[in-house]
């Protein structure tokens, strides 16, 4: 957590991680900005990702590394200020709540939930970049947002719980041969209907519990002979 020393308070950043990811369980913050965590692999992977996004958020010649007594404080509060004055007059129209996601599991819940990202109160995006997607809430109250990202928090981490991820590489580089097998995976679908399958051009990605995306997988091993 060093790394964010000079820009943001780390008791903090650790408060909000720890909302980021209740999943997860928090060491005590060491002296020398270490912290252990432990928990699921998933919700280790999105905080890890969240930590990233941080890290890319920080000013460019920030990044780079310095010596004790050549931390830009005052420059760093100046830029705090003029940010803080920007986010001021847009929040004065609308409130914006952010949350990292594992992709996997913010399709899952777009598909099978999506009462979870659609309200009356609030405008829901989301941006996904590979294993990760950034979820964006908009309101016109900050409670509104707030009880949103929870009812979303809520829902991932449950999902986080009890979703497996099995993917099926295609044998069969040709046309004809991909779309057999997506063809056969269409069918499986009426019998494992809360499977998700994530198409790719290498594969297929199926999302589920571990009963189904099990039975899925070997169903498509016995019909593939």
């Amino acid at each position: 957590m060093a790394v964010f020393r000079d820009h943001l308070v780390l008791e903090d950043l650790v408060e909000e991680m720890k909302q980021q990811s209740p999943a997860l369980s928090f060491g005590p913050l060491q002296r020398d900005g270490h912290i252990a965590v432990q928990g699921p692999f998933p919700a280790l992977r999105v905080l890890r990702d969240f930590l990233l996004l941080k890290a890319k958020s920080l000013p460019e010649e920030d990044k780079r590394e310095r010596k004790p007594h050549q931390r830009p404080r005052r420059k760093l509060q100046e830029h705090r200020g003029a940010a803080e004055m920007r986010n001021s007059t847009r929040n004065a129209q609308r409130e914006k709540q952010v949350l990292v996601l594992d992709t996997d599991v913010y399709l899952y819940m777009k598909h099978f939930h999506a009462k979870a990202l659609q309200r009356n109160d609030a405008v829901i995006s989301g941006v996904t970049d590979g294993d990760i997607t950034t979820v964006c809430i908009e309101s016109a109250a900050d409670a509104q947002g707030l009880k949103a990202k929870k009812m979303i928090e809520n829902y991932s981490v449950e999902l986080q719980k009890i979703l497996r991820k099995e993917r099926i590489c295609f044998k069969e580089p040709t046309r004809a041969g991909k779309q057999r097998l997506r063809q056969l995976c269409e069918r499986l679908k009426a019998h494992y209907p809360r499977v998700l399958i994530i198409p790719y051009d290498t594969h297929l990605d199926l999302v589920g519990t571990s009963a189904d995306v099990f039975g899925f997988t070997e169903e498509v091993k016995r019909l593939s002979r």
